[in-house]
């Protein structure tokens, strides 16, 4: 199977030993993304909604990328450090993506890597 890295500028660099996005059999596997603005290297101030729209701006960069958009994708995972800021990420999610919507699923864990309160992982079909 060839597989295919993805990087941009426009979404943050790896914190660690992955990949941006895997381009494999014709889809494209994200890694998580957390609200880090590509530009300054941190996580903007603010509420849960301002970082959302930060995670869903870095999916669709890679996405770009990739050559497909957050049009093409088939699943997320939302993980929340707070599962009270559901509400809230599902209004800016409904910015990001229409219908059919992609399949989801969304957890609260205990900890995000950096501290973040919000991580989004996405599969694109090409």
């Amino acid at each position: 199977m060839k597989k295919t890295s993805i990087h941009t500028d426009e979404a943050p660099a790896a914190v660690g030993p992955y990949s941006q996005g895997i381009i494999a059999n014709g889809f494209l596997y994200t890694s998580g993304q957390l609200p880090i603005d590509p530009g300054t290297g941190s996580i903007p101030e603010g509420n849960i909604e301002i970082r959302a729209h930060q995670v869903f701006k870095n999916l669709a960069a890679i996405a770009e990328k990739a050559g497909t958009s957050l049009a093409n994708a088939v699943k997320t995972t939302v993980f929340l450090a707070n599962i009270s800021d559901f509400q809230t990420v599902n209004e800016v999610y409904k910015e990001y993506f229409s219908e059919p919507f992609p399949a989801r699923s969304a957890f609260q864990v205990a900890a995000l890597p950096l501290g973040a309160d919000i991580e989004v992982e996405a599969v694109f079909v090409l």
